[in-house]
């Protein structure tokens, strides 16, 4: 979709130029009257899809658009019956794969990642690898399959941060957070939170709230023309984050990107889209989520919601589908101390260990304060303590009193530490 402004001294000499120079194709998307001073004029925002428009994003997984935008007749037939013969492909060719190939160690850690929901696909692509080289590490070759770069200013330059996702992904949390550890970074930071959800009224009274409380800028825009009044009239500020709304099953991502004019050559290189996903959805609905919010130029993954999750295969699936790095780990109710910056050591812990960034190891993890428990009585002869409540003279010299019963046993009910 290509975004245009068209201004006019009234709305009806601005739709007539409209239509001479877009066509009948043109959608309104904001109309509204200005003025300055004894000057008043109307201005309004139309977008227009083409075929080619410059920056027009490509689905990753789907085809070049035909005539009109819409792909070819027969494709999602042709995509379906493709899907079930790559899965005949891959059930054929596994069990073929030479495990005895790999080292005991290397096949230990491709069958846990199986087990763990990682696709044939890139299991065999794992394999494959392996296999060439027997001294490659596992870690290797999955750093080569999962990009990381950690959230920071240096990393993430871009003066524009748009994130996107599925709606109840924790978008709108996970901005927050990632805009605190910004200023956490640095607190002299102008950060401007930019709510492009206006339809939903709890992440506008959650961003606006906390915006508030931590000294953040907080504004909305749903047009491009709202978007670049916001980067005129905060010419300061170092970050500009963008929570948008959900891309519907009929829609794109490509297409919200349009509408605030944050695709094409108008956005250059200053912006960034960050893709919100939790763990938890199945093959095939992560599948039709990457071809929905496919997009072109500089982004990420950012994994949410990680503590509700019992696998973490997708985290491999995803990022070897859409060649995104991952760039933030989020968990947690909280605010405080519920995501990290991605780092390799925290994705493979997550991975082979189910070790959240916020928990130590099983085995170095505090214990918690257990229930002072008496020392087991020895017997007398030995020099051990002498249980309390229990005379020296009904105890025989193996421990055991006269009534048979073990002076260590302890009553199930009712008994004292």
């Amino acid at each position: 979709m290509q975004i245009k402004t068209y201004t006019g001294r009234n709305a009806t000499a601005v739709l007539a130029r409209v239509k001479a120079e877009l066509g009948p194709d043109a959608v309104i998307l904001s109309s509204r009257e200005c003025r300055e001073g004894e000057r008043a004029w109307h201005e309004m925002s139309v977008g227009v899809e083409h075929a080619a428009a410059p920056g027009a994003a490509r689905s990753a997984s789907g085809p070049s658009a035909g005539p009109g935008g819409s792909v070819p007749p027969g494709w999602e037939e042709w995509h379906r019956e493709w899907g079930q013969m790559k899965e005949h492909l891959f059930a054929l060719m596994k069990p073929a794969l030479r495990m005895e190939e790999l080292t005991p160690r290397q096949r230990v850690a491709l069958e846990y990642l199986t087990r763990e929901g990682v696709d044939d696909g890139v299991a065999m692509t794992l394999h494959r690898r392996l296999a060439a080289s027997p001294d490659a590490s596992v870690l290797e070759a999955l750093a080569d399959i999962v990009p990381v770069r950690g959230w920071s200013l240096a990393a993430w330059p871009q003066r524009a941060q748009v994130f996107a996702g599925p709606f109840g992904a924790g978008k709108t949390t996970a901005m927050l957070r990632m805009a605190l550890a910004l200023r956490r970074e640095r607190a002299d930071l102008k950060i401007v939170l930019v709510n492009a959800d206006c339809g939903r009224g709890h992440g506008r009274l959650l961003l606006k709230h906390y915006a508030e409380l931590s000294g953040l800028v907080y504004r909305e825009a749903s047009t491009a023309a709202e978007f670049a009044a916001i980067l005129r009239e905060n010419p300061d500020a170092a970050r500009i984050m963008v929570d948008l709304p959900g891309v519907a099953r009929d829609g794109s991502l490509a297409r919200q990107l349009a509408i605030l004019g944050l695709s094409g050559a108008g956005a250059g290189t200053g912006v960034a889209v960050h893709l919100v996903l939790p763990p938890h959805h199945g093959p095939a609905q992560m599948s039709a989520l990457l071809a929905r919010y496919a997009f072109e130029g500089a982004g990420s993954l950012v994994w949410t919601k990680l503590d509700e999750a019992c696998t973490f295969g997708a985290l491999v699936n995803v990022a070897a589908a859409c060649g995104l790095p991952v760039s933030a780990l989020s968990y947690g109710p909280g605010m405080r101390n519920s995501l990290v910056a991605a780092s390799d050591a925290a994705l493979w812990r997550l991975l082979f260990k189910r070790q959240l960034p916020g928990e130590a190891p099983a085995e170095t993890a505090p214990r918690q304060q257990a229930e002072p428990r008496p020392a087991t009585p020895s017997p007398l002869g030995s020099g051990g303590a002498r249980p309390e409540g229990v005379r020296s003279g009904d105890i025989r010299p193996d421990g055991i009193r006269r009534d048979g019963i073990r002076t260590d046993a302890r009553p199930a009910v009712g008994a004292r530490p």
